[in-house]
């Protein structure tokens, strides 16, 4: 008897589509692959297929990624250059092209959690050839979850740094670290190295990709890794006289008004064509936004592109800045520089923007200088200060604590300082510390002000930290907060609460997380500006000797462990407490969050002018001189005492609340 089949259609479409699994993929280069599947989802600046053309630098570190010559590539690149786009397409890659088991890794659950959700999952979700591969969530066909994802011919396995759980026992040939400088450094080591070691035993299969804006000069893994590459810069072609340079920050020039404001939308990139010996210029061009972004597209085509420093030995490394971006014009990476030279945060641009590192300048301030500053106020609380907050230290027989005045930019004013006598574990000094709290302090407007929050150390030995729970409990919506330091760099200054148990009935109170690490930069730095305006500190010249010695009494350095750096805050004598002092009274500000330029205006005090500050000497290296500007040729084609024991007084802030 014979049988038929009743939907002949159905067989031959089902026998195509075995031919095709059957079928090797067609050999193609990951750039290719990329600009024939990949779909950027909507959201991003240019939704739709992917198209090198807007970043041709992409393509080929790309392709790096796949040559079997190569077991490294590093990129220290800074924003809006397409750096987590480039590490999705060589995960894409590898889950359709040529399937391999890979690694994922991020600095913590957070940062992974919102990759997934942000990057990861759109790609898959706007890709269905990717999507059809996947294993879907709750399958039989494979696992989905936050730790895994499975596909035919592999897996991508997640893991951050701070979990040395997720990196135990697991290697796979193919791994990225993504913002490398943000990784904690785990017991067992480096936690890239840790995971290349286990790649090694891949042989030429094995490609480690590292990825990461960079952060502090000398702790820096990502520069670290892009010194031990082969250093490859983005070259491009002068559309006028065809000289191939780099684009630096140092050649984006913009003019002023007659008043001195600066005008962004005026900026040009200067070409860099001139004798590096005598300074002479050869080519005067300022190229409009228009030729930079043509200047870029058509570098290879006119024979720049990416030029290695060193020869190539297995490692290719890669270094790009915000200006090589065709999708930022120069006026807003202008702007952009302008508002965080105001904010005095010039750290955030030259790491993000310019993708270089930051070498501390003031690393530790001298006392002397700071003492020799000091002036007369006009009154208690200066007429530029516009609200008040208190840090809180606490010792084994006393509390410590300083009165800050804040003004636009976060312009300071020591307004007080007091140390207070007595056991933290006797309720005497809380009484002065309540005292003390419900003060008010002469405004040179002739207003009365009044603390409007504080930050109360809790660290000591367990009864100490009881008793400073004790006191803190219930006070948080007065604007008095329990806060614990919290060793470690790429923290917040101060981030969410924590619920601690109080007292013997374990009543709980908020606990407040200072990242001390990083604020102790901050305070640092501002006590290192030289001139008035944001960030700059101010002392009455009533403060003695010891109070500067404090203030100044940590040094940050960098060590050296297992030869990778580590940045630590290290005394250079015992007594602090004025330095911990100052850090919490900042921390209190950032947890008030108050709206200074509304309390200035109310104050009658002048807003930030962020053209007052000079350019930081990190971002202006001596340069050619630069000729006015002329006709070009067409472009080419192609005070400490003790306080009295005095109860607490109505009408204070710790009681009006």
């Amino acid at each position: 008897m014979t049988s038929h089949f009743s939907n002949r259609r159905a067989v031959a479409a089902a026998v195509r589509s075995a031919q095709e699994f059957l079928e090797p993929p067609p050999d193609l280069r990951p750039s290719d692959w990329a600009q024939r599947n990949v779909v950027i989802p909507i959201g991003n600046a240019v939704p739709g297929p992917i198209r090198f053309e807007n970043a041709p630098y992409q393509r080929e570190p790309l392709d790096m990624t796949a040559d079997p010559d190569c077991y490294r590539v590093s990129l220290m690149w800074g924003a809006q250059v397409g750096k987590t786009l480039l590490a999705l397409c060589a995960q894409g890659y590898r889950i359709e092209q040529n399937p391999t088991s890979q690694i994922m890794m991020q600095p913590s659950q957070g940062d992974l959690t919102t990759w997934l959700e942000t990057k990861f999952n759109p790609l898959v979700d706007a890709n269905p050839r990717l999507k059809a591969l996947i294993a879907k969530p709750r399958g039989r066909d494979g696992v989905n979850n936050q730790r895994m994802k499975s596909y035919p011919g592999g897996f991508m396995m997640f893991s951050w740094a701070g979990s040395p759980k997720t990196m135990r026992g697991r290697s796979a040939p193919f791994i990225v670290c993504d913002e490398t400088d943000g990784y904690d450094r785990a017991d067992e080591g480096d936690p890239v190295e840790l995971l290349a070691q286990r790649s090694a035993t891949f042989g030429d299969q094995r490609l480690l990709l590292d990825i990461s804006t960079p952060t502090f000069k000398g702790a820096s893994r990502i520069e670290a890794a892009f010194l031990a590459g082969d250093q490859r810069r983005f070259h491009v072609a002068c559309p006028y006289c065809g000289h191939h340079q780099t684009l630096r920050w140092e050649r984006v020039r913009w003019d002023k008004a007659d008043d001195g404001t600066d005008l962004p939308e005026t900026a040009r990139y200067h070409c860099d064509n001139h004798d590096p010996e005598t300074g002479e210029v050869f080519c005067h061009a300022r190229w409009t936004d228009g030729e930079r972004v043509s200047a870029i597209r058509q570098a290879e085509a006119l024979g720049a592109g990416w030029k290695a420093a060193k020869p190539f030995r297995g490692h290719a490394s890669y270094h790009l800045n915000e200006l090589y971006s065709c999708f930022r014009k120069l006026r807003e990476i202008v702007q952009s520089f302008l508002d965080k030279r105001a904010a005095n945060d010039l750290q955030s641009f030259i790491n993000i923007s310019l993708a270089e590192t930051w070498e501390e300048q003031g690393e530790q301030v001298e006392a002397e200088g700071l003492a020799a500053r000091a002036e007369v106020f006009a009154a208690p609380v200066p007429a530029g200060a516009v609200v008040l907050t208190a840090g809180i230290d606490m010792q084994m027989d006393r509390l410590e604590l300083e009165v800050v005045g804040w003004g636009p930019g976060e312009e300071s004013w020591s307004v007080d300082y007091r140390v207070l006598w007595g056991d933290p574990l006797q309720g005497d000094v809380w009484d002065d510390l309540d005292a003390v709290l419900s003060e008010t302090w002469l405004h040179e407007s002739g207003a009365q002000m009044a603390i409007s929050a504080a930050c109360l150390d809790t660290g000591g030995t367990a009864g100490m930290t009881q008793a400073a729970y004790e006191y803190a409990r219930g006070k948080t919506g007065r604007r008095l907060f329990a806060i614990k330091g919290v060793p470690g760099w790429g923290r917040p200054i101060v981030s969410s609460p924590s619920r601690k148990a109080s007292g013997k009935r374990a009543r709980k109170v908020d606990l407040f997380g200072v990242g001390v690490d990083e604020a102790k930069v901050v305070v640092t730095r501002r006590l290192g500006i030289q001139q008035p305006g944001p960030g700059y500190c101010h002392f009455p010249n009533d403060r003695d000797a010891e109070y500067f010695a404090q203030i100044t009494a940590e040094k940050l350095v960098t060590r050296s462990v297992r030869g990778f750096g580590i940045r630590e805050w290290h005394k250079t004598r015992e007594r602090n407490e004025a330095f911990d002092c100052r850090v919490y009274a900042t921390a209190a500000l950032k947890l008030l969050n108050p709206n200074i330029g509304r309390l200035a205006k109310k104050f009658g005090v002048p807003p930030v002018d962020g053209s007052r500050q000079d350019v930081t000497e990190t971002l202006t290296a001596a340069l050619p001189e630069i000729a006015p500007e002329e006709t070009h040729a067409p472009p080419m084609q192609a005070s400490s005492r003790p306080a009295k024991g005095s109860r607490m007084r109505r009408g204070g802030w710790m009681n009006g609340w």
